[in-house]
């Protein structure tokens, strides 16, 4: 028998925001156990807690239904608030650090009220991707039924590997018509579309993934620093600012994630930091009996 946690990401409301589930000690769990019981949630992602093995507080592994991830921000950022909230020996400060197949990502927690309920809010220090041209850009715009892409068409890979579409506006973004089954032939993909909102600093996106198993997600962690490092790459936001990304809209389940990248562009090796910021809260907790 084995305890679960689910909770809300990227929200301070119950029922909104991007849904994980928890599994809060899956010690004894083989690797094909987990991806069973990742189907059986069928969530974007689920999680599971292991003891630490590599000098950090706790060891997180992140299965999709479809297959396990190194690295995700949504998963790790969920998964950081519930062991907050159920007070895990690992996260009993406001600091706290997670082991990932990427190594190992710091949390800064903090405890709030939101209209009579408990949230988390935190921040995450998440890998430094590493980015190229795509080379199958034609065909992914095709996928998306988007003419063409406002800034190039580039791929990023901090664990997904994520790809980045401008569109002009946000009624291009929320009118978009993505042929599943021919995205589906990028595999180990996520397809991120992005759109101005009349604010530098605020972005509104939507992300489709078949190749992962997500049709689309309403609020995409390991994303939003890559999203942040693609606008200042092209010139759209000066490095050291904290954007807004705003997804989820378009499912009804709203997502608010903030983002930043310090460091210069002037060299290959210059960016030093990729925060990401947001809160969470938990909604359910139960017992998987397998």
């Amino acid at each position: 028998m084995y305890g679960y946690v689910i909770a809300d990401v990227f929200t301070e409301t119950a029922l909104a925001g991007n849904p994980l589930a928890v599994v809060l000690d899956a010690t004894g769990l083989s690797a094909g156990r987990m991806q069973r019981i990742a189907r059986e949630m069928n969530l974007s992602e689920t999680t599971f807690v292991l003891p630490p093995a590599a000098g950090g507080d706790v060891r997180v592994r992140i299965f999709t239904p479809i297959g396990e991830l190194p690295f995700a921000g949504h998963p790790t950022f969920g998964t950081a608030v519930v062991l907050a909230e159920t007070g895990h020996p690992g996260a009993r400060g406001e600091e706290l650090r997670m082991e990932t197949g990427m190594g190992v990502v710091p949390f800064r927690l903090r405890r709030g009220q939101h209209s009579g309920r408990r949230v988390w809010g935190a921040r995450m220090l998440q890998p430094i991707p590493v980015w190229e041209p795509y080379d199958r850009a034609d065909e992914l715009l095709d996928a998306l039924d988007v003419p063409v892409s406002t800034l190039p068409v580039e791929v990023y890979r901090n664990g997904p590997r994520h790809v980045f579409v401008g569109l002009d506006g946000e009624a291009a973004l929320a009118g978009l018509r993505v042929d599943l089954r021919a995205l589906a032939t990028h595999p180990d993909l996520a397809a991120n579309c992005f759109a101005p909102t009349g604010d530098p600093a605020v972005w509104r996106t939507r992300m489709f993934s078949p190749a992962y198993g997500v049709t689309e997600d309403a609020g995409t962690g390991s994303a939003a620093g890559p999203l942040a490092l693609h606008l200042a790459r092209h010139g759209l936001v000066p490095l050291g600012t904290r954007i807004t990304v705003r997804q989820g809209v378009e499912m009804g389940r709203p997502s608010t994630i903030h983002a930043r990248v310090d460091g210069t562009l002037d060299r290959v090796d210059g960016i030093e930091r990729i925060e990401v910021s947001g809160t969470a809260v938990v909604v359910a907790a139960g017992r998987l009996y397998v």
